[in-house]
């Protein structure tokens, strides 16, 4: 569902000529930049050392889950997997493992696998996509826990996911191998009866429900990755179906250390130029930002921001603008870009509507900036602290003002690339 947002006008605001968008300098904020160069033969490797039995696998139908973030080289990540499966004489499929994603719909979760060039004939197995489950067991609160069918009844299941923070809870379980297990391949149903709990059980419940599973369901083993600062794969490990608890627990931990973050801790303004399912759960990562969805209090205390700008969603998130109501401004262009029935079904089963929220909006992506910066209160409009980035997890090279670049200047982990600059904008007013 596209909605037809009008154009603004006839809005006074006073002051306006007063308001100034600041020049700009480009710096680099540097991170540990390890990482794993040769992804498939360190895949074979783990697979050999952890599953050394591989008679286990002959004839066996298993099952590869596959979740909706965006992972680098993920389509290479699951043909290895499935390549190696092959050759111990397994019969490996695909099923997307991911909630209430896709619009909750087997064909919407088909086309986001697609987008990460996740399909058929790339991956030389077959794509299993249905929204039919099974239900297992209950939580010890009654909470009924399901999993996709065509996974709960193959002859054994690959958990593959990304470990990282969460961004509405934290635990020793937040968003990885455990939370897929819950969440993911519960599908819709699942992911809404488990989300109607409220995000302060999922410390508890993620865990809880995740060790059920592993005493039900036929899992074959787990497989864990973590991302650096610089969105490359920097860990991949493969886990016995008796250690995938620990071995979750051990790369969250890891993924926390790994984590880029701003070299300052506070912002008068903050430029996202996009958000998407592919980056974080809600979009923009409230790790970086602040901003929750949530009602965890500890997120507020990250960065000190007075107003933040959205300006588009990315193109591997289908439309999907959850996030956006975390914007205190955005635009005419971004709004009209979103599937608002996508963004509905994603946050009522999550029972977050307050992020179903719609944010301002501006004409174009100047006005949306010069808007923000106007109602900053009781700062100097000569002197504004703002930042720009690609998205929240693109931190290594930003765009900062001048004011911000001089209270870090000298840091050692900051380098300046170009600038003082102003901004640029083409015709219609939209940043270049």
């Amino acid at each position: 569902m596209f909605i037809e947002f009008p154009k603004v006008s006839g809005v006074i605001v006073e002051g306006m000529d007063q308001i100034r968008i600041p020049r700009m300098v480009t710096i680099r904020q540097n991170y540990d930049k390890s990482e794993i160069e040769d992804i498939p033969g360190h895949i074979v490797r783990i697979m050999e050392q952890e599953l050394k039995d591989h008679s286990q696998f002959a004839g066996r139908r298993i099952c590869v889950a596959v979740g909706s973030r965006g992972i680098p080289h993920l389509d290479v990540i699951v043909k290895t997997i499935c390549s190696r499966l092959k050759e111990w004489g397994a019969k490996p499929f695909l099923i997307p493992a991911m909630g209430s994603h896709g619009g909750g719909t087997a064909q919407g979760q088909t086309e986001i696998l697609a987008g990460y060039g996740i399909t058929e004939s790339a991956m030389g197995v077959p794509v299993t996509s249905s929204m039919e489950v099974v239900k297992y067991g209950e939580l010890s609160n009654g909470t009924p826990l399901y999993c996709d069918k065509a996974a709960f009844e193959s002859d054994g299941i690959v958990i593959l996911n990304k470990v990282k923070p969460h961004t509405d809870f934290r635990g020793d379980h937040e968003s990885g191998l455990a939370k897929m297990i819950a969440i993911g391949l519960a599908k819709h149903i699942g992911a809404s009866a488990f989300h109607m709990q409220g995000f302060p059980e999922f410390s508890k419940r993620v865990p809880e429900a995740a060790e059920l599973f592993l005493k039900k369901a036929p899992v074959a083993f787990g497989i864990g990755l973590v991302q650096n600062a610089y969105d490359q794969i920097c860990a991949i490990e493969a886990a016995k179906p008796e250690d995938i608890m620990e071995m979750d627990k051990k790369l969250l931990k890891l993924a926390k250390d790994r984590l880029a973050v701003f070299k300052f801790n506070s912002l008068d303004v903050l430029v996202i130029d996009e958000i998407g399912k592919n980056i974080s759960g809600y979009g923009q990562d409230p790790n970086v930002t602040g901003r929750a969805n949530g009602s965890d209090e500890s997120f507020k205390h990250i960065l000190d921001l007075k107003k933040m700008v959205i300006l588009g969603v990315t193109e591997e998130s289908r439309h999907n603008g959850s996030g956006i109501a975390e914007a205190d401004v955005t635009t005419l262009r971004c709004m009209r870009g979103i599937d608002w029935a996508q963004v509905w079904t994603n946050l009522i089963t999550s029972t977050e509507i307050q992020g179903c929220k719609m944010p301002m909006y501006a004409n174009s992506d100047r006005e949306a900036v010069l808007l923000a910066i106007r109602c900053c209160n009781g700062i100097d409009f000569s002197r504004v602290r703002m930042a720009r980035i690609k998205n929240t997890s693109r931190l290594h090279e930003i765009e900062v003002s001048e004011e911000l670049f001089y209270s870090i200047e000298g840091r050692e982990d900051i380098q300046l690339i170009r600038g003082p600059y102003e901004m640029e904008f083409d015709p219609d007013g939209n940043l270049i």
